[in-house]
């Protein structure tokens, strides 16, 4: 798994050039946010199931439909799965989160996501919304817990929901 160090030095080794007053502050500001990156994630760690069942209730109440007969999440089996997949986002947007860096959501959860749900007949927008839903709840929390600068929690959760969103034209 890449981090942002680890990503900002390759580009930089791969150019044949040291590394210029913008790297330094790139790595000054990953170092500066580091405890507060750190700080949520162990809110996101203790507090998963939570998060989940609060997204997910909040998701049913946004899009009833889901949960009507011929809905995607109209059976138990199927409820739960779109409860698993959240859980999957939300463990995999966490250590985007600590290494400040999208590849292991690229890697791991995006590659062919968006095609096998659309294979399946999985809809989009309500995973999306549900992504959604857990930013903004991990945001509060982060905020209740006196960190005021949260704006580092939305680059995974939305790099996570434009990529599943793309679509090529």
């Amino acid at each position: 798994m890449k981090d942002a160090i680890t990503s900002l030095i390759r580009n930089y080794d791969v150019a044949g050039r040291y590394l210029d007053r913008n790297a330094m502050d790139d790595l000054k500001a990953y170092f500066e946010s580091g405890n507060n990156r750190v700080r949520v994630a162990t809110m996101i760690t203790a507090n998963a199931a939570a998060i989940v069942k609060t997204a997910g209730t909040q998701l049913f109440e946004d899009v009833p439909e889901l949960l009507r007969p011929g809905g995607n999440a109209y059976t138990t089996r199927r409820y739960s799965a779109c409860l698993r997949d959240m859980d999957y986002y939300l463990r995999y947007a966490s250590y985007a989160l600590v290494a400040a860096d999208n590849d292991v959501l690229d890697e791991r959860v995006l590659q062919g996501l968006r095609e096998t749900y659309n294979s399946l007949g999985v809809p989009i927008a309500p995973t999306v919304r549900g992504i959604q839903i857990m930013k903004e709840g991990i945001k509060i929390l982060a905020m209740e817990s006196g960190i005021e600068d949260t704006s580092f929690v939305d680059g995974p959760f939305d790099h996570i929901t434009r990529e599943l969103s793309e679509t090529d034209i």
